[in-house]
């Protein structure tokens, strides 16, 4: 009889299933339309019983959300140039610059295709980088403008533009963004 107690161990098979699941789903996102991703087929490319999946995630949105909120959070660097315009300019060309890579827009396109919570596991790790960066001007000293209006005027059109509509997302685009902001 052991005398070691009991817990779960970190990694093992679960954290095997759910990396060959998530790699399962990037693959598959990567190489056809989202409307051909469904439990079983990830299950299948994931080597692991669709139950597996379905009692591990219980719906694809579910699924697609983690996914998401995994690769998005921290790729992104919350830039510090020493002024809010320098800070959102190079934050928001970051962001712009992200969504040029095919794999994270596929990878967009379908969470956000499951609904709020889909939109939400895209965005989150934006808004708390947005979010450091207008604090940090506020402990500056300066009057930033408030998250919510930051967002609808830097998120809104960046994932506009990358998930609708696939029109450049530039530089300098994305600086007459901070401007209209900043005015």
């Amino acid at each position: 009889m052991s005398t070691t107690p009991s817990h779960t161990r970190p990694g093992g098979r679960s954290a095997r299933v759910r990396a060959s699941v998530h790699r399962a789903v990037e693959e598959l996102v990567a190489e056809g339309p989202s409307e051909d991703l469904t439990m079983p087929v990830i299950a299948a490319r994931a080597g692991v019983h669709p139950t597996t999946v379905y009692r591990r995630w219980g719906s694809l949105a579910d699924l697609l959300a983690e996914v998401a909120t995994s690769r998005f959070s921290g790729d992104i660097v919350v830039p510090d140039t020493g002024t809010l315009r320098g800070d959102l300019e190079r934050w928001a060309s970051d962001v712009a610059t992200d969504f040029a890579d095919p794999d994270v827009l596929a990878l967009v396109r379908a969470t956000v295709g499951t609904g709020p919570r889909g939109g939400s596991a895209c965005t989150a790790d934006r808004h708390a980088q947005l979010e450091a960066i207008l604090e940090r001007e506020h402990t500056r000293g300066g009057s930033p403008p408030g998250l919510e209006q930051a967002a609808d005027a830097l998120l809104g059109p960046l994932y506009y533009r990358a998930v609708f509509t696939g029109l450049p997302t530039d530089p300098i685009w994305t600086s007459g963004l901070v401007d209209a902001l900043l005015r």
